[in-house]
Protein backbone atom coordinates (compact mmCIF):
# COMPACT_ATOMS: atom_id res chain seq x y z
CA UNK A 1 0.00 0.00 0.00
CA UNK A 2 1.04 3.10 -0.64
CA UNK A 3 1.61 5.43 2.44
CA UNK A 4 1.02 9.47 1.70
CA UNK A 5 3.47 12.09 3.28
CA UNK A 6 1.28 13.93 6.00
CA UNK A 7 3.29 17.15 5.68
CA UNK A 8 2.35 17.26 1.97
CA UNK A 9 -1.29 16.20 2.86
CA UNK A 10 -1.26 19.10 5.72
CA UNK A 11 -0.45 21.70 3.02
CA UNK A 12 -2.32 20.49 0.18
CA UNK A 13 -5.69 20.28 2.66
CA UNK A 14 -5.08 23.93 3.69
CA UNK A 15 -5.50 25.10 -0.51
CA UNK A 16 -8.98 23.22 0.55
CA UNK A 17 -10.21 24.44 3.61
CA UNK A 18 -8.74 28.37 3.46
CA UNK A 19 -9.02 31.37 1.67
CA UNK A 20 -7.80 35.11 2.01
CA UNK A 21 -10.59 37.20 2.79
CA UNK A 22 -10.65 41.25 3.45
CA UNK A 23 -10.76 40.35 7.61
CA UNK A 24 -7.61 37.70 7.17
CA UNK A 25 -7.89 34.01 6.06
CA UNK A 26 -10.90 32.65 6.36
CA UNK A 27 -11.63 28.84 6.91
CA UNK A 28 -14.51 26.08 6.92
CA UNK A 29 -16.52 24.79 9.95
CA UNK A 30 -19.44 22.48 9.61
CA UNK A 31 -20.87 23.62 13.19
CA UNK A 32 -20.46 24.96 16.43
CA UNK A 33 -21.70 23.57 19.65
CA UNK A 34 -21.31 22.72 23.43
CA UNK A 35 -19.77 19.27 24.42
CA UNK A 36 -19.54 17.10 27.55
CA UNK A 37 -15.77 17.21 27.25
CA UNK A 38 -13.63 18.30 30.05
CA UNK A 39 -16.42 19.04 31.60
CA UNK A 40 -18.14 21.36 29.78
CA UNK A 41 -16.62 22.96 26.29
CA UNK A 42 -17.87 24.67 23.40
CA UNK A 43 -16.54 23.61 20.09
CA UNK A 44 -16.06 25.09 16.61
CA UNK A 45 -15.87 21.82 14.40
CA UNK A 46 -13.73 22.69 11.08
CA UNK A 47 -13.54 20.94 7.85
CA UNK A 48 -10.22 18.99 6.92
CA UNK A 49 -7.34 17.09 8.75
CA UNK A 50 -4.17 16.38 7.02
CA UNK A 51 -4.51 12.36 8.32
CA UNK A 52 -6.89 9.87 7.61
CA UNK A 53 -7.00 7.98 10.82
CA UNK A 54 -8.75 4.68 10.31
CA UNK A 55 -10.62 4.55 13.34
CA UNK A 56 -11.92 8.89 13.18
CA UNK A 57 -15.00 9.39 14.83
CA UNK A 58 -15.61 12.49 11.80
CA UNK A 59 -18.09 11.33 9.13
CA UNK A 60 -16.93 10.49 5.88
CA UNK A 61 -19.22 13.11 4.64
CA UNK A 62 -17.19 15.35 6.52
CA UNK A 63 -13.72 13.76 5.83
CA UNK A 64 -13.82 12.90 2.62
CA UNK A 65 -15.85 15.71 1.05
CA UNK A 66 -14.19 18.86 1.88
CA UNK A 67 -16.00 20.73 -0.84
CA UNK A 68 -19.51 20.27 -0.17
CA UNK A 69 -19.66 20.91 3.91
CA UNK A 70 -19.20 23.79 6.41
CA UNK A 71 -19.06 27.42 5.14
CA UNK A 72 -16.33 30.17 5.48
CA UNK A 73 -15.60 31.71 8.60
CA UNK A 74 -13.59 35.08 9.27
CA UNK A 75 -11.33 34.69 12.58
CA UNK A 76 -12.96 37.00 14.19
CA UNK A 77 -16.68 35.55 13.50
CA UNK A 78 -15.46 31.98 14.27
CA UNK A 79 -14.17 33.64 18.00
CA UNK A 80 -17.18 35.51 18.50
CA UNK A 81 -19.85 32.70 17.78
CA UNK A 82 -17.51 30.57 20.59
CA UNK A 83 -17.45 33.28 22.91
CA UNK A 84 -21.58 34.06 22.50
CA UNK A 85 -22.15 30.20 22.82
CA UNK A 86 -19.65 29.86 26.47
CA UNK A 87 -21.58 32.66 28.17
CA UNK A 88 -25.17 30.65 26.77
CA UNK A 89 -24.11 27.79 28.48
CA UNK A 90 -22.10 29.28 31.37
CA UNK A 91 -18.91 27.70 30.31
CA UNK A 92 -15.46 29.29 29.84
CA UNK A 93 -13.65 26.43 28.03
CA UNK A 94 -13.14 26.80 24.27
CA UNK A 95 -11.70 24.69 21.35
CA UNK A 96 -11.90 24.39 18.03
CA UNK A 97 -12.07 20.19 16.62
CA UNK A 98 -13.12 17.74 14.25
CA UNK A 99 -10.35 18.35 12.14
CA UNK A 100 -6.92 19.89 12.42
CA UNK A 101 -7.23 23.03 13.78
CA UNK A 102 -3.73 24.35 13.00
CA UNK A 103 -4.56 24.36 9.70
CA UNK A 104 -4.26 27.59 8.41
CA UNK A 105 -2.03 29.00 10.96
CA UNK A 106 -2.91 33.49 10.25
CA UNK A 107 -6.58 32.47 10.27
CA UNK A 108 -5.86 30.48 14.27
CA UNK A 109 -3.54 32.77 15.40
CA UNK A 110 -6.18 35.90 14.72
CA UNK A 111 -8.89 33.56 16.40
CA UNK A 112 -6.36 34.05 19.57
CA UNK A 113 -6.11 36.98 19.21
CA UNK A 114 -9.59 37.79 19.08
CA UNK A 115 -9.90 35.56 21.76
CA UNK A 116 -7.75 37.88 24.58
CA UNK A 117 -9.55 39.10 27.48
CA UNK A 118 -12.78 36.94 27.05
CA UNK A 119 -11.60 35.13 30.13
CA UNK A 120 -11.90 32.03 28.22
CA UNK A 121 -9.73 29.22 28.11
CA UNK A 122 -8.81 27.31 25.00
CA UNK A 123 -7.86 23.70 24.14
CA UNK A 124 -5.71 23.25 21.03
CA UNK A 125 -6.64 20.00 20.29
CA UNK A 126 -3.78 18.98 17.52
CA UNK A 127 -2.44 15.78 15.64
CA UNK A 128 0.76 18.09 16.01
CA UNK A 129 2.21 17.94 12.78
CA UNK A 130 2.09 21.39 11.76
CA UNK A 131 3.45 22.21 14.66
CA UNK A 132 6.80 19.94 13.71
CA UNK A 133 7.26 21.10 10.33
CA UNK A 134 6.34 25.19 11.12
CA UNK A 135 9.77 25.62 13.11
CA UNK A 136 8.30 29.22 14.46
CA UNK A 137 4.53 27.85 15.47
CA UNK A 138 5.07 27.01 19.14
CA UNK A 139 6.92 30.07 19.30
CA UNK A 140 3.95 32.05 17.27
CA UNK A 141 1.45 30.40 19.97
CA UNK A 142 3.52 30.83 23.42
CA UNK A 143 2.85 34.69 23.85
CA UNK A 144 -1.26 33.37 24.29
CA UNK A 145 -0.95 32.30 28.36
CA UNK A 146 -4.81 31.40 28.18
CA UNK A 147 -3.24 28.46 25.93
CA UNK A 148 -3.36 24.84 26.47
CA UNK A 149 -1.89 22.34 23.48
CA UNK A 150 -3.34 18.75 23.59
CA UNK A 151 -1.06 16.46 21.10
CA UNK A 152 -3.17 13.53 19.96
CA UNK A 153 -0.84 10.50 19.22
CA UNK A 154 -1.50 8.18 16.84
CA UNK A 155 -0.90 5.11 18.31
CA UNK A 156 2.75 4.58 20.44
CA UNK A 157 5.23 4.26 17.69
CA UNK A 158 6.20 4.65 13.73
CA UNK A 159 4.80 1.63 12.94
CA UNK A 160 1.63 1.77 14.55
CA UNK A 161 1.02 5.58 13.19
CA UNK A 162 1.58 4.20 9.92
CA UNK A 163 -0.69 1.21 10.48
CA UNK A 164 -3.91 3.57 11.77
CA UNK A 165 -3.53 6.54 9.82
CA UNK A 166 -2.17 5.23 6.17
CA UNK A 167 0.97 7.93 6.42
CA UNK A 168 3.87 7.67 6.34
CA UNK A 169 5.49 6.33 9.66
CA UNK A 170 8.10 9.55 10.32
CA UNK A 171 4.73 11.45 11.02
CA UNK A 172 4.69 10.20 14.02
CA UNK A 173 8.42 11.27 15.37
CA UNK A 174 6.93 14.97 14.40
CA UNK A 175 4.36 14.24 16.21
CA UNK A 176 7.01 14.25 19.17
CA UNK A 177 8.96 16.93 17.59
CA UNK A 178 5.63 19.05 18.20
CA UNK A 179 5.72 18.46 21.92
CA UNK A 180 9.55 19.18 21.62
CA UNK A 181 9.06 22.37 20.26
CA UNK A 182 6.04 23.24 22.42
CA UNK A 183 8.46 22.18 25.71
CA UNK A 184 11.29 24.27 24.50
CA UNK A 185 8.33 27.48 23.97
CA UNK A 186 7.47 26.87 27.41
CA UNK A 187 4.06 26.52 26.27
CA UNK A 188 1.37 24.22 28.83
CA UNK A 189 1.02 20.65 27.00
CA UNK A 190 -0.04 17.40 27.27
CA UNK A 191 0.61 14.58 25.01
CA UNK A 192 -2.80 12.19 24.59
CA UNK A 193 -2.56 8.45 22.50
CA UNK A 194 -4.73 6.46 21.27
CA UNK A 195 -4.24 2.96 22.79
CA UNK A 196 -6.67 0.42 21.77
CA UNK A 197 -4.31 -1.22 19.11
CA UNK A 198 -1.40 -0.99 21.07
CA UNK A 199 -0.13 -3.93 23.27
CA UNK A 200 1.45 -2.80 26.77
CA UNK A 201 4.76 -2.79 25.46
CA UNK A 202 4.53 -0.07 23.30
CA UNK A 203 2.88 2.17 25.67
CA UNK A 204 5.54 1.38 28.06
CA UNK A 205 7.91 2.27 25.31
CA UNK A 206 6.23 5.59 24.39
CA UNK A 207 6.53 6.80 28.16
CA UNK A 208 10.61 6.49 27.82
CA UNK A 209 10.28 8.04 25.18
CA UNK A 210 8.38 11.06 26.30
CA UNK A 211 10.61 11.23 29.87
CA UNK A 212 13.22 12.12 27.14
CA UNK A 213 11.60 15.31 25.77
CA UNK A 214 10.00 15.89 29.39
CA UNK A 215 9.50 14.16 32.76
CA UNK A 216 5.99 16.20 32.84
CA UNK A 217 4.91 15.11 29.29
CA UNK A 218 5.25 11.10 30.26
CA UNK A 219 3.55 11.68 33.97
CA UNK A 220 0.59 13.83 32.19
CA UNK A 221 0.12 11.40 29.13
CA UNK A 222 -3.72 10.90 28.95
CA UNK A 223 -4.92 7.37 27.97
CA UNK A 224 -7.12 7.65 24.88
CA UNK A 225 -9.04 5.03 23.81
CA UNK A 226 -11.85 3.77 20.72
CA UNK A 227 -15.29 5.00 21.25
CA UNK A 228 -17.22 2.75 18.94
CA UNK A 229 -20.02 5.25 17.08
CA UNK A 230 -21.97 3.08 14.67
CA UNK A 231 -19.62 4.68 11.85
CA UNK A 232 -16.56 3.82 13.22
CA UNK A 233 -17.50 0.35 14.07
CA UNK A 234 -17.93 0.08 9.90
CA UNK A 235 -14.46 1.98 9.51
CA UNK A 236 -12.78 -0.61 11.90
CA UNK A 237 -14.07 -3.28 10.28
CA UNK A 238 -13.45 -1.99 6.74
CA UNK A 239 -9.84 -1.92 7.64
CA UNK A 240 -9.70 -5.32 9.78
CA UNK A 241 -8.13 -3.09 12.71
CA UNK A 242 -7.70 -5.46 15.93
CA UNK A 243 -8.19 -3.28 19.23
CA UNK A 244 -7.90 -4.30 22.55
CA UNK A 245 -9.89 -2.13 24.43
CA UNK A 246 -13.17 0.06 22.87
CA UNK A 247 -16.58 1.41 24.46
CA UNK A 248 -19.94 2.71 23.56
CA UNK A 249 -20.58 5.94 23.57
CA UNK A 250 -22.45 5.56 26.15
CA UNK A 251 -20.24 4.17 28.37
CA UNK A 252 -16.83 6.21 27.71
CA UNK A 253 -15.51 6.15 31.70
CA UNK A 254 -15.54 9.67 33.30
CA UNK A 255 -11.75 9.83 33.51
CA UNK A 256 -11.98 10.22 29.37
CA UNK A 257 -14.41 12.59 29.46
Amino acid sequence: MLLYDPVQRHLAIEKLVTRTGLNGQEKKYYRIRPAKWYGGIVTADCVGCGLLCKFCWVSDAVMLHLADVGRFYTPKKAADELVVLAKKCSLDLLRISGGEPTIGKPHLLQILDALQGSGCRFILETNGIPVAYDETYAESLSKYGFVHVRVSLKGCNEAEFAMLTGAKSDGFTLQLKALQNLTNAGISCHPSVMTSFSPRKSLQQLVQRLKQISPKLADDLEIEELILYPHVIKRVRKYKLKYYSAYSPERVPPEQI
